[in-house]
Parts: C-alpha cells; sequence; structure tokens
C-alpha cells in the first residue's frame, strides 16, 4: 500500500511539472559581477533563493539572469574556497538593474553546503553535527582511481583489505566493521550489502563531487546499519561545457622479487558536462576503464593482490520546470571482472585457488524538488540498483565453485521541508527493500555405471544458497530551531522491517525500530564552537549482508548463517566536540577534538563451526552474551597559509570492547587499531608547479589466523599485527595548450614500502590473514588534459 501511494505521489507531482516548463517573460533582468581577492571569478554559481533560477559566471567573471519574478528576491552567490555571500534585490519589469558580488575567501571550506547531516543543505559552520567532505583536490593528491584510496584520510575511517584471494575492502568507523556505516548515493540508502562487498574499489574518482562523512549514529537520518555512520557520495552535476580526459599508469610492488615482478595498473577516464544556454538543462557524462594485473608478494604463486578489469559509464541529466520545480536523473552501469588464486592462463576450476567474481552493477535515480510558498521544498524520489553477479569460489580444481547471484535494491520516498521563521520543520516517508538470490550452479560429474562398469555422466543440480526479501517502511520527523548562540535540532524515525527467507529454511523476522536523535550546537565564541548530540541506531537482522563474500582455501570454505533466535541490533550513540578556528594574517587554522561512546545492544558475533568432511565452516550469526562499548576520541588539524600551503592531518583512538568474551576468549574487537591517522600536504610553487605529500598510520591490532603453521588450524590462533607508516608523494606541472590546460604528474605512493610481511604461504593458507596498507611500493606517471571550465566544475 505504502509503495502505491509512493508512486502516486511521483506521478502527480511530476506529470503537472512537466506540462509546465514555461516561464512569465517579464524581461526583469539583472547583469553582475563576482570579484574575489581583487579578480573577477569565473565560473560562480549564481541561484535565485526559493527557485529552480540560476546561471554561472562566464570566464571574465560576469553573469546575466533574464526574466526574473517581479518581487524581492534573494540571489546567492556560492564559489568553492570562498563564502558564499546573499544579496537582495527586487527586479522590476522590463528594467535591467546590474549586481555586484565581493566574496571573501573560505579556505577551510567551513562555509561549505553540505546534506548529510540532517538531510537538508546547510553551511558546514551551522551543521548541528560535524560533516566531513572529502573533496577532488584530495582524489587528486592521493591520485585515488576509486573511492576506496581516499577514505583513510578523514578522522575515525580506515580502510583494510580482507582477503588476499579476492580483495574483499571494507571501511572501518570508530573501529565498526563496514557493515555498522551506510553507504549513500545522493543521500539515497541503495548501495546494498551484495554491491558493497567490493563496491568501495568498484566506484571510479572520477564520478564523485564529493564525499560527505557523517560519524555517529545516524539511524534517526537514514535508516538502518548507520550506528556507526553514513558515507554519502555525491556525484558530479553538470554545470558548464566542459571536458576532461585522463591517463595514468602505475607498478605496484616495485623492489619485491615476487613472480612476474612490479604490476601494472592502467586507468583512463574522461568527464564532460554541457547545459542549454539558459541554465534549464544539463548533461554530464562520464567514463572510466581500468585493467590491472595480480600481484604476488611472497612469491608462492598465490596472488596477493588481484586481477581486475573495470569499466563504467554513467550520465546525470537534469531540467528546470518553471521558476520552482527541477527534475535530476542518474544513470550508471559499473562491469567488472576480478580474480585472485594461481594459474590465471587457465579455467577457473583448473586453478589450485581462485576467487572471482563479474559485476554488472546497474543504477538509476529519479528526483523531483518543488518549491512552495516561498522556501519550502518538496522532495519526491526513487533510486534503485540491480547487481548481476558471476561468482566461482573454490579450491584443488573443482567443479562445484561456480556461482550466480542477482540482486536488486530499491529505495522511494518523499521528503517536506518547512520554514517556519528562525525553525525548520522537516519530515517524510520512505520505503526501501531489495531481493537477494544467490544460488551455487550445479556441474557435471562422472560415476561407474552399473552396467558393463563403464563410466557416465550424471548432474549435480543447482543449489539456492540464499534468496532473500527485506523491506523497511520508515517515517522520519525532525525540527531545529535557533535560540541567541544556541541550534537545537531534535527528530526521530519510526521503522517497519521484516526479513523474508523464501526458500523457508529460517522463519521471518520482523520488527519496528524508533529511533529519537537530538544534536546542540552552540556558538561559545566567534571562534569556537561546541557540540553534543544523542542517538539511537539499529541493525537488522539480514539471512545474508555484506558477510555474503565466501573465504576459501584448500583447506576451509566458509558461509555465514544467522541464528534461529536473531534480534536487531540496537545502539545508543554519544558525542561532543570543540572546533576552534584561528586567522592570522593570510594564515587560518581548524583544530578539531570529538569525543564518542556508542553502547551496542544485542551486538551481532559469530561463533566458529569445526569443518566437515568438506572442509566446510559455518560461522553463525548470534547475538553475544552482554552488549558492546565503543569509545574513542578522534582529532583533526587544517592549516593553510598564504604562501599556498595547506596541511591535514588527524589521529584517532579508541577502545571497543564486549562485555564479556567472545571468539579466542577474547572481549577486544579483532581487526582494530587502539590508534591510527593520517596527513596530507600540499604546496603550490610558481609556474605552476604542485606538490602533494600524503601519509597514513596505522597501529597493532589482533588478527584471527587459521592456517598450515599451526598444528590444529581449524581451532585457530590470535596474532599481534605490526604498525605501518604509509608514505606518498606526487608532483605535477600544468601548461596551457591553446584553451586547455595539460597537466603532468608522477608520484610514490608507499614509498617506504610498509607491506605485510608475513603473509600465508601455498594452497593451505588462510587468505582472511591480511591487514596493513592495500598496496606496496607503487610508482605512477600520468596526464589529463580539459578546459577551464572543466577544471572548476570538478
Amino acid at each position: 500500500m505504502l509503495k502505491a501511494l509512493l508512486l502516486f505521489f511521483v506521478l502527480s507531482l511530476m506529470m503537472p511539472a512537466a506540462n509546465g516548463t514555461s516561464r512569465e517573460k517579464t524581461a526583469a533582468n539583472i547583469v553582475g559581477h563576482v570579484i574575489g581577492e581583487g579578480e573577477h571569478l569565473p565560473f560562480v554559481n549564481i541561484s535565485v533563493k526559493g527557485t529552480t533560477i540560476g546561471t554561472l559566471t562566464d570566464e571574465t567573471g560576469h553573469f546575466y539572469l533574464f526574466h526574473l519574478p517581479v518581487d524581492e528576491v534573494v540571489i546567492a552567490a556560492h564559489y568553492v574556497g570562498y563564502k558564499p555571500k546573499e544579496i537582495k534585490i527586487s527586479p522590476e519589469a522590463n528594467v535591467t538593474k546590474e549586481l555586484t558580488f565581493v566574496l571573501e575567501p573560505d579556505v577551510l571550506g567551513l562555509e561549505e553546503v553540505v546534506v548529510t547531516g540532517d538531510r537538508n543543505a546547510r553551511k558546514r559552520s551551522e551543521s548541528p553535527v560535524i560533516v566531513n567532505s572529502i573533496q577532488s583536490g584530495l582524489f587528486t593528491a592521493t591520485q585515488s582511481a576509486t573511492l576506496s584510496e581516499s577514505l583513510n584520510y578523514t578522522p575515525g575511517l580506515r580502510l583494510e583489505n580482507n582477503c588476499q584471494n579476492c580483495g574483499f575492502t571494507q571501511v572501518r568507523m570508530n573501529g565498526m566493521e563496514g557493515s555498522y556505516s551506510q553507504i549513500l548515493i545522493n543521500s539515497r540508502p541503495i548501495f546494498s550489502g551484495l554491491a558493497g562487498v567490493y563496491g568501495l574499489e568498484l566506484i571510479p574518482a572520477n564520478m564523485i563531487d564529493r564525499i560527505e562523512v557523517v560519524r555517529g549514529g545516524g539511524s534517526a537520518v537514514y535508516g538502518s546499519n548507520a550506528i556507526a555512520g553514513t558515507i554519502n557520495l555525491i556525484l558530479k552535476d553538470p554545470l558548464t561545457n566542459s571536458y576532461e580526459l585522463g591517463f595514468n599508469s602505475k607498478l605496484s610492488g616495485v623492489g619485491f622479487s615476487g613472480s612476474g615482478g612490479p604490476t601494472p595498473d592502467h586507468a583512463a577516464q574522461f568527464n564532460a558536462s554541457m547545459v542549454s544556454s539558459d541554465y534549464r538543462t544539463g548533461l554530464a557524462i562520464y567514463g572510466f576503464y581500468r585493467d590491472r594485473g595480480s600481484f604476488d608478494a611472497n612469491n608462492d604463486g598465490f596472488s596477493e593482490i588481484t586481477s581486475l578489469n573495470n569499466s563504467t559509464l554513467g550520465s546525470r541529466f537534469f531540467q528546470r520546470f518553471g521558476n520552482r520545480g527541477k527534475m535530476a536523473v542518474d544513470f550508471f552501469n559499473i562491469r567488472e571482472d576480478r580474480r585472485g588464486g594461481n594459474r590465471f592462463e587457465y579455467p577457473l576450476h583448473e586453478a589450485d585457488i581462485a576467487e572471482a567474481v563479474t559485476h554488472q552493477i546497474t543504477t538509476a535515480a529519479v528526483t523531483y524538488e518543488h518549491f512552495t510558498r516561498e522556501y519550502d521544498l518538496l522532495s519526491v524520489f526513487f533510486s534503485g540498483q540491480h547487481v548481476d553477479r558471476d561468482s566461482y569460489y573454490g579450491a584443488n580444481r573443482s567443479l562445484d565453485g561456480y556461482g550466480h547471484t542477482t540482486d536488486f535494491s530499491y529505495n522511494t520516498g518523499l521528503q517536506y521541508k518547512a520554514l517556519m521563521g528562525s525553525s525548520t520543520l522537516t519530515g517524510g516517508l520512505e520505503y526501501s527493500g531489495g531481493l537477494l538470490k544467490d544460488k551455487k550452479l550445479g556441474y557435471p560429474e562422472w560415476n561407474e555405471s552399473q552396467n558393463g562398469g563403464t563410466s557416465g555422466p550424471t548432474h549435480v543440480e543447482n543449489t539456492i544458497v540464499s534468496h532473500q526479501s527485506a523491506s523497511n517502511a520508515g517515517a522520519f520527523a525532525q525540527y531545529d530551531f535557533q535560540w541567541n548562540r544556541l541550534l537545537v535540532s531534535f527528530g526521530g524515525r519510526v521503522d517497519h522491517y521484516q526479513i523474508e527467507d523464501l526458500e523457508k529454511q529460517f522463519e521471518t523476522k520482523k520488527g519496528t525500530v524508533f529511533s529519537p536523535r537530538l544534536n546542540l550546537l552552540y556558538n561559545l565564541s566567534p571562534s569556537l564552537q561546541g557540540r553534543l548530540s544523542y542517538s539511537k541506531g539499529y541493525r537488522a537482522p539480514q539471512i545474508y549482508d555484506e558477510d555474503l563474500h565466501i573465504e576459501s582455501s584448500g583447506s576451509r570454505r566458509v558461509i555465514h548463517v544467522n541464528a534461529p533466535d536473531l534480534r536487531e541490533e540496537t545502539s545508543r550513540s554519544f558525542m561532543a566536540s570543540a572546533e576552534w578556528i584561528r586567522q592570522w594574517g593570510t594564515s587560518n587554522l581548524r583544530i578539531l577534538a570529538e569525543g564518542f561512546y556508542t553502547r551496542l545492544n544485542n551486538p551481532f558475533a559469530n561463533e566458529y563451526g569445526l569443518p566437515d568432511e568438506e572442509g566446510t565452516v559455518v560461522y553463525t550469526r548470534v547475538n553475544a552474551d552482554g552488549g558492546a562499548t565503543v569509545r574513542g576520541v578522534n582529532t583533526e588539524m587544517n592549516l593553510v597559509t598564504g604562501n599556498r600551503f595547506n596541511l591535514t592531518a588527524g589521529f584517532s583512538f579508541q577502545s571497543n570492547r564486549y562485555d564479556q568474551e567472545q571468539e579466542f576468549g577474547e572481549t577486544r574487537f579483532l581487526r582494530t587499531p587502539g590508534s591510527h591517522g593520517f596527513m596530507s600536504i600540499g604546496k603550490e610553487f610558481p609556474d605552476n608547479w604542485e606538490m602533494a605529500a600524503t601519509a597514513t598510520y596505522t597501529g597493532e591490532m589482533l588478527l584471527p589466523y587459521f592456517g598450515p603453521a599451526l598444528s590444529v588450524p581449524e581451532e585457530g590462533e590470535l596474532r599481534t599485527s605490526a604498525t605501518f607508516f604509509d608514505l606518498g608523494f606526487r608532483l605535477q606541472k600544468q601548461l596551457t595548450v591553446g584553451t586547455s590546460d595539460l597537466k603532468i604528474f608522477a608520484g610514490v605512493k608507499n614509498l617506504l614500502n610498509a607491506y605485510q610481511g608475513d603473509f600465508d604461504f601455498g594452497i593451505e593458507r588462510d587468505p582472511g590473514y591480511m591487514y596493513g596498507p592495500a598496496q606496496p611500493r607503487t610508482i605512477y606517471l600520468g596526464v589529463k588534459i580539459g578546459n577551464r571550465a572543466g577544471h572548476q566544475s570538478s
């Protein structure tokens, strides 16, 4: 019923808007220009608040708005690196007026507009929760081909590689594993558990405008699986007529004597956008291609880094209707083949170990926004993602490792934001769900026949591993108000979830959860802000989620199941932070200290079973006795000086423990270091030279090991990892070629070769015993070319 109502709302709102695309020819026009630090600024975003009317300044910093409403309006100017500014003006029919914007620098990005904190666009300095923004400049400094390579450079986040055979990665936030964080695409939770297994390395960086990270429980805003926080991928908008092409080549494993030597990794990308002369229609397209070979670090014939081949093609389209309506459409398709193990020149079932997957991921989204009254905003949205995956997880040249998985996830709903003086009320309905079917493919098997003793073929039938339907209906509301220097934001969300096993192996799991949220922002002084927050979150008990990944080796295969009495996991999170900003002369300094405390109730944990006669081990997901506590401190510093130097550094301390002993009799969370940090330095030199240095630090952590070095491998043992310091450099030179900019760059990742030195060996190895930086020492060289508009928009 709720799905039908939401579909009705979508159609009823969008159909009238599509029929009313014209706007009154008032001839009430405005011409103007934008100045920053004494120079005209090109490609500045100019918009009329409360409407969808907008434009950009041209290359000379001038703009033109025509046929405006004959009434008092607010014109806003937004530009990266500068504080936004608004000016009230009253257009008059058949009159052209002039307007001048003078923008002040915002080198720390405090006035940047973010959307993830509370589902509404607001300045970072006015957000009741801390929102970290990863911009394209960091993608460049870290030479990130994909999303995964930049996530280490945000407080509280740490990317890890969990499997030698398949390259499965996950991001841990505040020490909690990946399934505790919700990954959003344009604020929509359609990144399914299946896509998330390899998804961080699937999504190319050139399709992303920025990444917004919110730490702490966010279920009151975004639903299930946001206990640790949210990672919101904001895709690029078409802003100007622009293009950019790029190519780079890497060699990973420089200095190793492993089989085959260093591994080549080649990538190419393109971005282009087009907008109409009146900025009412825009189209952006992007593409990405990557080809990487496998890498064997310890010369045992088995890979530590998988081979992969990725191709991505996508687009984003917008159309404005009248003065107040806008529709945006996103579509992208990702295809990737990856393989780990050995004997890469042979078919999968001829390898001693092979873990391989072929993904086809297709994502589409439609959003319609309409301003009502003066500044109220109604949003109606639908997003869907389909994953088609062929897989092989096998060892000892077996035929029974082939599988096929399909998964469709969707999210639809509506949201209304009402402005009431100095307060805001936001509410909405949301319905999300998914259908997953995972099967193990049958294979021929030769047996002795009963007549004459000759052999003949029989067939093993397909086996359904999981056939799951999941749905969640939610309603949320949030109220914000300003009282002197205090901003208060409070609200809640009610969710009803249902997880159904369509094969009827397990009973249907369902429940209703209420998640409240309270955030306080207090401006103690012009340079000091304090924030307090409380939130409740939950994770629904899935039949399969991120754990659909299957480890495989010569001695054991691991699968995951839920205990019959498994209940949802809930959390209560508290956060407190202080943010201090100081400016002297042309230098700016920002320091953030943030404490977090999360109490997990009925936390999910694994009970390890013993291998059966076929070597299969069952991990049963249960609710741990007692609970668990996650606590720690995140710190961050940003320094920008007038001589074009910038430094960003962060460090995290954490202590995460169960109340009672879990695996190996241990209360501490496994694979969770007590400390980790990052640093990024950038410097611009005369004659268009740029230098960047980046580094990450990872402290010691406890790791489970099941491998042939043990007398009883199935019992396993706990080991303690070493510490790692990963250092990289990048140098770039920009040249002008006609009307285009040409960038030539080179650099090195993991210069000190801080890479794991005790990988397990051979066919009996434990592929899950992997930790430390994801890449060994890697050198790279590349080139980009694009027009100036393309560089500004990216």
